[in-house]
């Protein structure tokens, strides 16, 4: 996500509870796998290995989906009962393993008594039968109401309010989407498309994931929409999803997207997933978003004159770059959010700065000047505030953008540009489609830069106040106000 302060502005996510249909469970307790930015988010017990997700759309974007959502996983340790994340949804059913499961709401999740106690390394195959709600507000994330239908923004904890689900990044998994529609609109889901079927005045759209996802970038959009085809390097397919009416006018900006392709692919490597492309939505949420193979836009970002030709393009290597960094490598908690969004800033910052002649040097000396004023609010870029009991932090602050691109910049600065290209190729490869946390980073780049860069990582990344910069003694942070 990287425009800060259009994001910042739809960073509070507003907490809506899963209105649940149950036989009584006696003291459901809602629990967390230990994320100290998201206590409550997440469960232990299990690994999800894949998701089913059906939904029916009844033509009108204010009107719950019917959906069933299968999961397929396995217990990592002996359950009594097995919480799922989910809110903003009537829940009509729950099967474990294909027999009835009693199940009641604690807070935002789903708490399922199977029939009997399950061994660790048991088989689970749930199916929850429920509704799926869009009228949670623009502002809570999840399903995003756009001008003709709907789409999905679930960063970083809303995609348990569009369907049950272990809502951690943590726990990637495969999707397969079944999407059923009035004949006249368009589907388009994450991954590829595996067919479609006709039944009166309905369709039924289904796509599959080829590499494992986290449930923040799921996508599924709904609408009267266009389909745009287009070949990437490699033949890679890229299609972009666009508001029927506006297909001409935004073609000039979709054409672009192959050669940025080209131009992350020469920085750290293949692209690493099946597909791509943009998905543009006429709706106003001040941010865009990397979706997995299908990055959502606004259209205001592509049609409003105020925004500079080179600016526009750099957002769009924002999201591409986020498919290599926190898409295919995810974080393991959320502290490690700076990993995601300082990488996607510094290939923003350095395509504008070969495409548009806008300095990189500039651009990181303006972001040591402030990243004091950064850090005294909210806390260093690796170790984010913990939030107040009941209270969330906004986590999309300039910190972990340009602050955390800072951190880039000084590496490069300490090991020199050889070993930080080959550091970022290294990471992208030994991670690929799984997560990999602020810690693995540390030991990378002290592997490849042939000596321990701890104590240099240390104050970076922790730090109350910035670092000095190597190779720019001159340089200085301002002080954060109140301060003297």
């Amino acid at each position: 996500m990287p425009i800060i302060s259009r994001r910042l502005r739809a960073a509070l996510l507003a907490t809506a509870s899963a209105a649940l249909v149950a036989a009584a469970l006696p003291s459901p307790v809602p629990l967390g796998i230990g994320d100290p930015l998201f206590p409550r988010l997440g469960n232990p017990g299990y690994d999800v290995l894949s998701y089913d997700i059906g939904l029916t759309y009844h033509g009108s974007n204010s009107k719950p989906l019917d959906a069933v959502t299968t999961i397929e996983a396995r217990t990592t340790e002996p359950l009594d009962r097995i919480n799922l994340d989910f809110a903003q949804g009537t829940v009509r059913t729950v099967e474990i393993n294909g027999l009835r499961a009693d199940f009641a709401a604690a807070d935002e999740d789903l708490v399922i008594q199977p029939p009997g106690r399950l061994p660790a390394g048991a088989p689970l195959h749930i199916t929850v039968r429920h509704t799926s709600d869009p009228n949670g507000g623009q502002d809570s994330g999840g399903w995003l109401r756009t001008a003709d239908g709907l789409a999905m923004a679930n960063q970083a904890d809303a995609a348990h309010r569009v369907f049950p689900s272990n809502d951690h990044p943590a726990d990637k998994a495969y999707f397969t989407f079944r999407i059923t529609a009035p004949k006249d609109l368009t589907v388009v889901a994450n991954g590829l498309p595996a067919g479609t079927a006709r039944n009166g005045s309905e369709t039924t759209w289904t796509y599959r994931t080829e590499h494992p996802m986290a449930t923040e970038l799921a996508q599924v959009t709904i609408g009267r929409s266009t389909v745009l085809k287009r070949t990437g390097p490699h033949g890679l397919p890229v299609r972009d999803v666009v508001p029927s009416a506006d297909h001409k006018r935004l073609e000039p900006w979709l054409s672009k997207t192959p050669g940025q392709l080209e131009w992350m692919e020469q920085q750290v490597g293949p692209y690493p997933f099946e597909t791509y492309g943009l998905l543009v939505a006429a709706t106003d949420t001040g941010f865009e978003l990397e979706t997995q193979t299908l990055s959502l836009f606004e259209r205001s970002l592509f049609t409003q004159t105020a925004y500079p030709k080179w600016y526009v393009e750099s957002i769009m290597v924002h999201e591409l770059a986020h498919q290599w960094f926190g898409d295919s490598v995810s974080p393991r908690a959320w502290s490690d959010l700076w990993l995601n969004e300082g990488h996607a800033s510094w290939y923003e910052a350095r395509y504008a700065e070969e495409h548009a002649d806008r300095p990189l040097e500039s651009r990181m000396h303006d972001a040591y000047i402030r990243s004091d004023g950064w850090r005294a609010t909210g806390g260093p870029p690796a170790r984010p505030d913990v939030p107040a009991p009941g209270q969330k932090l906004s986590l999309f602050r300039p910190v972990v953008y340009d602050g955390s691109a800072l951190i880039l910049y000084a590496l490069r600065q300490e090991i020199g540009e050889s070993a930080f290209d080959r550091l970022e190729r290294s990471w992208v490869k030994k991670h690929r489609d799984s997560n990999a946390a602020t810690a693995d980073f540390v030991r990378l780049a002290s592997q490849t830069a042939g000596r321990d860069l701890t104590s240099f990582f240390d104050g970076w990344l922790y730090g109350e106040k910035t670092p000095p910069m190597p190779g720019h003694p001159d340089w200085h942070s301002a002080k954060p106000d109140g301060q003297r």
